[in-house]
């Protein structure tokens, strides 16, 4: 069995070593990985551990939460962007949670990010928080011109999920499916189609049972695969496969 975790930030602050944790992750069959950027030193860092890897790629973005930081330096991000490891664009996105950056900034970035997306034909792959009604809109007029379309650590509803699959957008789950109350999305892990479903830690957070409470790591995808094996009565060794060929799909690999 092969299982590629499709949002990992292995290039976090808090990991003091990155070797310790792939090697953890290949114990739980966890052959693949993408490292994603939130700015532009994350970015670079994610290109760094990817050079080091021949099965862990980097996707490069800057956070709706980083845009601050960013300067317009658009230059840099596309030289990271064009790098031979970097199989996505991300995260980017919108994220309503906070009252800063505003909604009109956030919005600012997140089309000129889908247009930089549309020239260089890579995915992207989408942050959404409490923006998904903005974020579904903006992907309405771009998706026909985007090369896939990720929403990472997708926490909406099944309804909202239904628009978003007939944009063609792939549906990535996290360890929030393996949380007792998490009603909805349980329903939107029975219902998002095969061909549609990745999965991911979006580690060092979102922790899964049965380890909730401690810092999450990419091998505990693991546990995210089994829940929604069980929740849709499927084995998990194929449904390893199918997530598996769907990452390789949507990262052209």
């Amino acid at each position: 069995m092969n299982i590629f975790n499709t949002h990992t930030h292995l290039n976090d602050p808090s990991v003091s070593s990155v070797s310790d944790l792939v090697l953890q992750a290949k114990e739980y069959e966890v052959s693949h990985l993408a490292v994603v950027g939130s700015d532009l030193m994350t970015s670079q860092k994610a290109i760094d551990i990817a050079t080091q890897y021949e099965n862990i790629y980097a996707i490069c973005g800057i956070h709706p939460s980083d845009l601050d930081s960013f300067c317009d330096d658009y230059d840099t991000l596309i030289q990271l962007i064009e790098h031979k490891k970097t199989v996505g664009i991300g995260e980017i996105g919108l994220d309503y949670h906070y009252d800063t950056p505003s909604k009109e900034k956030q919005i600012h970035y997140f089309e000129s990010f889908l247009k930089l997306a549309t020239q260089f034909q890579k995915p992207v792959i989408i942050h959404c928080r409490d923006a998904y009604l903005d974020t579904f809109q903006l992907l309405e007029k771009y998706h026909k011109q985007l090369d896939g379309i990720i929403l990472h650590c997708y926490s909406g509803s099944v309804e909202m999920m239904q628009r978003f699959l007939k944009l063609g957008c792939y549906i990535s789950l996290s360890g929030v499916v393996t949380f007792k109350n998490a009603k909805e999305i349980k329903k939107v892990a029975e219902s998002v189609p095969l061909d549609r479903l990745l999965v991911e830690t979006d580690d060092p957070y979102l922790t899964p049972v049965p380890f909730r409470g401690k810092p999450n790591c990419p091998a505990y995808v693991y546990f995210v695969l089994k829940e929604i094996a069980q929740i849709k009565n499927i084995d998990i060794k194929e449904l390893a496969q199918i997530t598996f060929q769907n990452a390789l799909q949507v990262f052209h690999l």
